[in-house]
Formats: C-alpha cells, structure tokens, sequence
C-alpha cells in the first residue's frame, strides 16, 4: 500500500522544492531527502505497530494519552492535514492534465475536477476496495518513474547546476533545515493513519514485522521519487527550463521530459497524472474516519457521506488556489511537520512508559475505547500538545512568520526548527504530566 500512495506525481513535487524554493544544489537536496526521510519514516513505522496491537483506528488511539477532548482536537488538525495533502494531489494532477494538450483541451478547473471524482470512487465503494486498488497501482507508476529517470538522463542531469545560487555556510545550515522540516512532514504526514489501514491485521502480528516493512514501504518510495524530482529541475535544457516556467509548473516539466515519446509519452503522461488517486485515496478515507472521531454524533453519520463532503471540500479548495501549488504544498508541509512532531512523541511516550507491561497502567483497556468517563482525562496529552505548539512556534521560519529561535538560527530568512523543537518540548513536558494525571485520576 505504501508504495502506491508515496510513488506517484506529488512526491516528485517535493524534490522539486529543494531547488525552487530553497535554491539547494542537487548533493544537498539528496542528502536532505535521504536524513529527514529516515526521521519521518521512523516516526510513521511506530505509529503503524499500534494498528494490530489495539485494532483502533489511528485517531481513537490517542484518547489513551490525550482522552476524548485530545482525541478530538488531533481529529481536527489530521482532517486540516489530509484535506492539505489531497488539495495539493488534486492541483498538480489537474495540472499534468492540461499540459497534456498545448491548445488546452483539458483547462487545469476540469482536470481537478477529473482527479477528484476519481479518487472518490474507491473510498466511496469501502476499505477493501481501497486496499485493492494499492495493492497494485505502484506497479504502474514505478515503470513511468522509471522512464523519467532514463529520459531525463538522456537529455542530461546537471548536478552542479544550482551551485552559483545556492548560499553557503549558515545560509546554506538554514536552508538545508527548513527543506528537512518539508521532507520530514512529507513521511510524518502519514502518521495520524499509519494505524488505520492495519485494524484488520491479527492481534499478534509481529511489530517488528509491521515496523519494518511500513518504514521501507514509505522509506524507499518517497525518497526514489522526490529524488527524481529533484534531478529533473537539474535540466538546463532551454525549453526544459521554459516547460518548468517560474511559477515551477511541475506538470508542464514532466510532460516536456516525455515529449520525445510523442502519443505514447502523453498516454504516461496521463496514468502520472491519475496516480494522484493512489495519494488521494487514504487522504479522503481517514478525513472521514477523522471527522467521526471527533464525537458520536457524527460518527452515527454513515462514513460514506463525509468521504463526499470530503471530496467537495478539496476540490473547490483545489480549484480555488491552482494557480498556488508550491506555496500551497511547501506551508502545508512544514506546518503539518510540527504538529506530527509533538503527536508522535506524546503517543511514543504513553505507549512505552505508561502503557508498557508493568508499567503504570499495564497496558490499553480496549473496551473502554469509547467511555469518556474511564478514559484519562486528557490534560497531560493536551498540556504537553500546548508546549509542543509553543516549540514550533519560537522554532518556525515560514514567509508569513519566523519565530525568535528560528531567526537567530538562520539568517535573512531563518532555519525551521519547527518540528524539533515541538518534539523536545511536548517529549520533555509529557512524562511528568502524565504522571501526575494518573496519580491524581488512577487512569
């Protein structure tokens, strides 16, 4: 599943970003991908292993560490997330459709429009279907990835051709960090459902076996496809250059790479573009889990009709902001890497202290899942997510704000240390807390 959801058009946009965005040389970019991505799937892989061991969905999980007004506070923010995600999968398919033909015969609105309809279909039909369909979209994907390295290369790779822009010693730390908080956001964004398509699994499936096969199911795929698009925009081929434009139209690049292949390159050129399905699927499907998770009232709804509700949502947001695809996906990307910092942390921490054998609380009282009244209270989960937001927040550098520890560690623009500074500060907090809150409550 993995492979399909991670190896499709819009994880080559984020290799693309290292140079558009942060003017990385192509060594950089790569290693960048290569360090963070290890952090991020690492993080992802754990938060899987919960799946078999409680057959909870991945937002139910967290009333163990953060009770029923966490647990709906993280809905909210995983809804705000996937909705982002499939917002981006919808543009940059869109797009790729209209480059397709040059008098425009599918405008970028309808090609939205196209993406989005299908990527309804298998959430709306159910869970098996959705694993039906990842189960062997990869395959396709993976051969016309592929084709792009080998045409690319024909054309040439300039690896060094970012050199004379790319800014050195602290400039260069600050901006190797602030790329780092987008790839890792690209892993981590998977973790508020890693857990959601594992439920089914036996109880006693091995975790190390979960663990392993879901870090180098996101580990491998993303990083071999952002690498690509991080090879591609290395091109220095004029029209190469003018197919990108400088509003960093990584649809037209693709399909001006394919190009040499006339009809055929075109007919790749749409499966790529429909591989944001495999992408939009799990993020249409668990925004309808989460929306459920924020109460009973709306998880009697039938899921069917927030997987709809859902689908509109991001595609009016699609249409609304096309014309905005990398500011949209890199602010997503580093915002959402902060908040799935700190939510990792503080469910690591209540699993592997409180919830171990012979630990505090021995372990998770799966029947209580949905009693409020013999679920913690919360404040610690909550509290410790209060800190991890004050980290982010003094540790940030986005273009609408730079935090004061942000901006002291980078230079014009700052270094985002977003993201580790909201995991320090929640992992630090959320032991004691916890602590005192089943002192004071007994759960």
């Amino acid at each position: 599943m993995w492979w399909s959801v991670n190896m499709v058009l819009t994880t080559i946009a984020i290799g693309v970003l290292g140079q558009f965005v942060f003017t990385l040389a192509f060594p950089h970019t790569v290693a960048t991908i290569l360090c963070f991505g290890f952090l991020g799937a690492i993080a992802t892989a754990f938060i899987a292993t919960l799946g078999p061991q409680t057959g909870l969905r991945t937002m139910v999980i967290t009333r163990y560490s953060s009770g029923y007004i966490g647990c709906a506070l993280y809905s909210i923010l995983n809804i705000l997330t996937q909705l982002g995600f499939a917002t981006t999968a919808v543009i940059l398919g869109g797009q790729t459709l209209a480059s397709i033909s040059s008098s425009n015969a599918v405008p970028l609105v309808a090609g939205i429009v196209i993406i989005g309809v299908c990527s309804l279909t298998p959430c709306f039909i159910g869970y098996n279907m959705v694993h039906i369909y990842e189960r062997y979209a990869w395959m396709v994907t993976f051969f016309i990835m592929c084709c792009l390295y080998g045409l690319g290369a024909k054309v040439g790779f300039d690896v060094s051709a970012q050199r004379s822009v790319e800014d050195t010693g602290r400039a260069l730390g600050a901006d190797i960090l602030s790329f780092g908080s987008i790839v890792f956001g690209s892993f981590t964004g998977w973790a508020p459902v890693a857990a959601d398509y594992n439920v089914r699994l036996p109880a006693d499936t091995s975790a190390l076996r979960v663990f392993i096969l879901t870090m180098f199911g996101l580990y491998i795929p993303i990083c071999f496809t952002s690498i690509l698009g991080a090879a591609l925009v290395t091109i220095t081929n004029p029209e190469y250059i003018a197919a990108f434009g400088t509003d960093g139209s990584t649809g037209g690049l693709i399909a001006q790479v394919l190009s040499p292949w006339g009809g055929w390159g075109k007919l790749l050129l749409v499966l790529l573009a429909f591989s944001c399905i495999a992408n939009n699927i799990p993020n249409t499907y668990s925004t309808a889990l989460s929306i459920q998770a924020l109460g009973r009232p709306l998880a009697i709804v039938p899921r069917f009709i927030w997987v709809i509700f859902t689908f509109v949502v991001y595609t009016v947001a699609g249409v609304a902001g096309r014309e905005h695809f990398s500011v949209i996906l890199s602010n997503s990307l580093s915002i959402l890497s902060y908040w799935t910092a700190f939510f990792v942390v503080i469910v690591a921490e209540e699993h592997f202290i409180f919830r171990r054998p012979g630990g505090k609380l021995g372990g998770y009282d799966l029947a209580n899942w949905d009693e409020p009244s013999k679920l913690p209270l919360g404040f610690a989960g909550i509290l410790a997510g209060c800190f991890g937001v004050v980290g982010a927040v003094v540790g940030m550098a986005q273009v609408w704000y730079t935090g004061p520890i942000g901006e002291k560690a980078g230079t014009t623009y700052g270094a985002d240390l977003g993201f580790e500074l909201a995991a320090a500060f929640a992992g630090l907090t959320y032991p004691p807390l916890r602590w005192t809150e089943i002192k004071l409550t007994g759960r």
